[in-house]
């Protein structure tokens, strides 16, 4: 491939790339794949994103498509490198790796990616300003171009049952998702998924900062401040320029290149 240096495993030089690449094999987009998950960990552990062992991204296998590639149960996300990436069947055995999965990462992210064969990519964390959302069990309202991204394209599981750990709970999940980008799980967080791993991980990082501007708005109201919504025709509008799937993955480009900046491509070992 043209864009990144896959086939030496070296640090990919920054340079202007507009769409997803394409790949003379499926070995090198199962590797691109791979250094993309471990720097959306990355990302993510360096927006505090993290919480214990809580937290999982996933990402289907090119070559062997019931599978995924997901985080070890007991890593910090700002540690997690290739090589550390664990392969799951859709039975949640390890098939490649030497460490524990997250039980509940298997029940949530098998039966998304068995409910949507389009969705390469799945994102959850227990992020501050998800979990406040949450908490009101309610859709986002269209109050910035931003939240534009996820017009009608996001649920709400409003069915808290604790710690997810069983393929049911992961079946209703996947249902309150439906079509869309993401889902607000009521008490719990939030969550997100994609054609790539890059669109699944922005579209994440773009729905905290919207809960945190929501949250934000709503307290402004509540002091007297009255909030103008984007009507309807505007806002589907703007959801077709910002919210597509080739605009989340060019967004989380810039990421990826500060995480190899910031490594010097050490995540990609």
């Amino acid at each position: 491939m043209s864009t990144e240096t896959i086939a030496n495993k070296t640090a990919p030089a920054v340079s202007l790339r507009l769409s997803y690449p394409k790949f003379d094999n499926l070995e090198d987009e199962r590797l691109y794949r791979k250094q993309h998950l471990a720097a959306a960990f990355r990302v993510f552990a360096d927006r505090g994103f993290d919480e214990g062992v809580a937290g999982h991204i996933s990402v289907r296998d090119p070559i062997l498509t019931d599978h995924f590639w997901l985080n070890p149960l007991s890593m910090h996300f700002s540690l997690i490198k290739v090589s550390d990436l664990i392969l799951c069947d859709e039975q949640g055995n390890v098939v490649e790796g030497n460490e524990p999965i997250n039980a509940a990462a298997f029940a949530i992210h098998s039966q998304i990616h068995k409910a949507r064969p389009d969705v390469t990519a799945a994102c959850h964390a227990h992020s501050v300003h998800g979990k406040a959302f949450s908490a009101f069990g309610r859709e986002l309202e269209m109050l910035t171009q931003d939240a534009c991204r996820f017009y009608k394209s996001h649920g709400v599981y409003r069915d808290f049952r604790g710690v997810v750990v069983d393929e049911e709970e992961g079946r209703r999940i996947a249902a309150a998702l439906g079509n869309g980008k993401a889902a607000i799980l009521q008490n719990h967080g939030i969550l997100t998924v994609g054609r790539s791993v890059d669109e699944a991980a922005f579209w994440f990082l773009s729905l905290e900062r919207t809960c945190q501007a929501q949250l934000l708005a709503d307290a402004a109201a509540a002091g007297g401040y009255k909030k103008i919504p984007i009507d309807d025709e505007e806002a589907a509008y703007t959801a077709t320029q910002v919210g597509g799937p080739e605009k989340g993955w060019l967004a989380f480009q810039p990421y990826y290149d500060e995480q190899v900046a910031k490594t010097k491509g050490d995540f990609l070992n």
